[in-house]
């Protein structure tokens, strides 16, 4: 458990020294990278596509098939982060260290925070080729980008708590694929239900509210949502990392 707080106090804020792990443990390893190649070949393959077949200067394409992408890839980044620590026993040793259970979830959730991010630099050729090709609006592009990462802060709340209930990866990443792909058709499936509980569950879909920033409408209530859906996940992480730890 080099690079973490000792008994002794620590230089730096716990949380920050485990966000420095984490990246350090993305950056190095295969998985992250596979999860980001494939991210931008299905993303390029999906916007080229569209972009030649509809002939418009703007990335609405890119940007409505998003959150599809991002239910099944951000729970493969997430996946590893508590579940392979309480599989492997390190989450023992590291909660006797100085370092609160919110210091652990904070450090992980914005070390994968971080790399969504950084996954999210390249698809900015995207922004390049529209704009060699066109005019287009400045408004959605940047909308778009800022929903991209409160989309992603919220999956990266959801798989952190996923893969903090259990020992197994794979099952880490079905809970969370689920729970983020059943977040995003929600809007898709509203006819169904009694228009009484429609409105409720409208404000409940991460598809209608990051349609609505990505169409350039930057709306308080849709980054309110995100942040609802973060704190809420990352606080049941929390509480589920501690329980492990009064054990």
């Amino acid at each position: 458990m080099s690079g973490l707080p000792s008994a002794k106090g620590a230089k730096a804020p716990a949380a920050a020294v485990i966000l420095r792990r984490e990246l350090s443990a993305l950056f190095s390893g295969p998985v992250a990278y596979i999860v980001s190649a494939l991210f931008l070949g299905f993303s390029g393959l999906l916007f080229f596509s569209t972009f030649f077949l509809v002939n418009r200067a703007e990335l609405r394409g890119f940007f409505g098939v998003l959150p599809m992408l991002f239910a099944f890839f951000v729970p493969a980044l997430t996946m590893r982060l508590l579940a392979e620590e309480r599989r492997s026993g390190s989450i023992e040793t590291l909660l006797t260290l100085p370092v609160s259970a919110f210091d652990v979830v904070m450090g992980k959730f914005f070390a994968v925070l971080l790399y969504i991010a950084a996954m999210l630099i390249p698809t900015l050729a995207y922004v390049v080729t529209v704009t060699v090709m066109g005019t287009p609006d400045a408004g959605p592009i940047f909308g778009g980008y800022l929903g991209a990462l409160f989309l992603g802060s919220a999956f990266a709340s959801v798989g952190l708590f996923a893969s903090a209930v259990t020992k197994n990866q794979i099952v880490a990443f079905f809970i969370a694929f689920a729970v983020s792909f059943g977040l995003v058709i929600l809007d898709q499936f509203l006819v169904i239900f009694p228009s009484s509980i429609v409105g409720p569950l409208d404000w409940l879909s991460a598809g209608s509210h990051f349609d609505s920033i990505s169409r350039g409408i930057v709306d308080s209530r849709d980054l309110l949502y995100f942040l609802s859906v973060t704190a809420v996940f990352l606080a049941l992480t929390v509480k589920t990392v501690q329980e492990r730890r009064e054990i």
